[in-house]
């Protein structure tokens, strides 16, 4: 597929809709959604994927600097994300009891969980490095695109 397919469409979820069509590798399409969303999101300064193996979140594709390549379960914000099975929204990391500092810049999160068939396969989270960045507005946007990643793994 070619990758202006996407181009055509106006909005962020039809881009990705477009951008994940046709393929169903949950890593090519964790990859492309990450460099979309990196690429068009403003003041971002990390997206990307971890998913569950053996219990815990191992980094997946992402856009930013490099990251944390393994977060127990429960722990950080992508850990309670993935434990708690609920978006976590938050304005400043650092009011955040036992934040993970995979990046000393980074001052804002959002970490959405990804549930397919009952059961969490990972989470997609995203960085800024300006406080408050995550609106609930970003986070209905980013739920609804967590939602197309997970459709398009069934094809």
């Amino acid at each position: 597929m070619s990758n202006e397919k996407w181009a055509e469409h106006g909005s962020l979820p039809d881009q990705a809709r477009a951008l994940l069509s046709g393929q169903t590798d949950p890593v090519a399409n964790a990859a492309n959604l990450s460099a979309l969303l990196f690429m068009s999101l403003q003041d971002v300064s990390w997206v990307g994927f971890y998913f569950v193996k053996q219990g815990d979140l191992v980094l997946g594709p992402f856009q930013g600097k490099p990251a944390c390549d393994f977060i127990p379960m429960g722990r950080g914000v992508c850990g309670t994300a993935a434990a708690s099975r609920s978006t976590q929204r938050v304005a400043d990391v650092d009011q955040f009891a036992g934040h993970i500092a995979c990046d000393a810049g980074s001052r804002s999160e959002i970490v959405i969980p990804l549930i397919r068939s009952g059961e969490v396969i990972g989470v997609l989270d995203l960085d800024s490095e300006s406080l408050d960045r995550f609106s609930g507005t970003d986070q209905d946007l980013l739920e609804e695109l967590a939602d197309i990643y997970l459709q398009s793994l069934s094809g």
